[in-house]
């Protein structure tokens, strides 16, 4: 059985959806924490049971009978996917796999980049076949900024770099494919992103275009962003955490577009402009 980790959320539900199309139902788990948000799948078929990253216990129980696991990344914390990763070993999983990011490196400042860097280390140590899929930067990111900037008319933020935005969908496909064809993505995969490089004044310009309405990017220093951040609600813990994206794309970690992801997938991913068009039609 393959058990699939956050099946509620977005990526984990895309994956489970691929893999219905290519697997019998009965092979299929997934752990979520609110199984009545999962009926939907329990009525195609599909085993859920009621897992949580705090629970080792409950991880027992959703993981029992695992050949794989695939564990959805939560929180910018590697102590809970460590549980993750023991829990279903000790289930028998001869395979994890994991959603790491392009941008994993113990020395980032995002948070959630040595997090996945540490996870990656304990994958390795977990004595079982493994693959850390590194994921592109979703592109939902970019479209929230996009919204914001076309309902004022300005993009405001600190200073960033190019990211190769990359489309939830694509990702979730390229899981099942990693979950379907063992050996096919052994290890660390390498990055698996979108086809272009945008930073921020190129998603205004593809906003604008796409609209017909002048948008104007806005660059603001570091501390003026958080200030008004704070202003508006924001726990300036939070705030600061969120800056790490600006620090860390500036420097180039989210730059890189690479081949893999189309080549997974047998076609060109997903690339922003579409994805901020068909948002624009719904």
């Amino acid at each position: 059985m393959i058990v699939i980790t956050g099946a509620t959320g977005q990526l984990g539900r895309g994956v489970v959806e691929h893999l219905l199309a290519r697997i019998p139902a009965e092979r299929i788990g997934v752990s979520v924490r609110d199984p009545l948000k999962a009926q939907d799948l329990v009525d195609l078929g599909v085993r859920v049971r009621q897992g949580d990253f705090d629970d080792p216990a409950s991880l027992a129980y959703a993981f029992e009978g695992a050949s794989q696991v695939l564990i959805v990344s939560g929180p910018a914390d590697a102590r809970p996917h460590r549980t993750a990763i023991e829990a279903a070993t000790a289930a028998g999983a001869e395979r994890v796999l994991y959603t790491s990011h392009m941008g994993a490196n113990p020395a980032s400042p995002f948070l959630p980049m040595p997090s996945h860097a540490e996870t990656e280390q304990d994958l390795r140590a977990a004595g079982v076949a493994f693959t850390a899929l590194r994921n592109g930067f979703y592109a939902a990111t970019a479209l929230q900024f996009a919204g914001q900037a076309l309902e004022s008319g300005t993009l405001v933020a600190p200073e960033d770099g190019p990211v190769s935005w990359t489309a939830h969908a694509d990702l979730a496909e390229v899981a099942a494919v990693a979950l379907t064809q063992e050996g096919r993505l052994d290890g660390i995969t390498p990055p698996l992103t979108g086809p272009d490089s945008l930073d921020l004044a190129d998603v205004a310009a593809i906003a604008a275009d796409l609209t017909g309405r002048e948008i104007t990017r806005v660059t603001v220093p570091d501390d003026e962003w958080v200030a008004g951040m704070v202003a508006r609600g924001v726990a300036e813990p939070q705030a600061r955490f969120l800056l790490g994206m600006f620090e860390a794309s500036r420097r180039g970690e989210f730059a890189e577009v690479g081949p893999a992801l189309g080549e997974l997938l047998g076609r060109k991913p997903i690339a922003f402009r579409e994805l901020l068009a068909a948002t624009l039609t719904n």
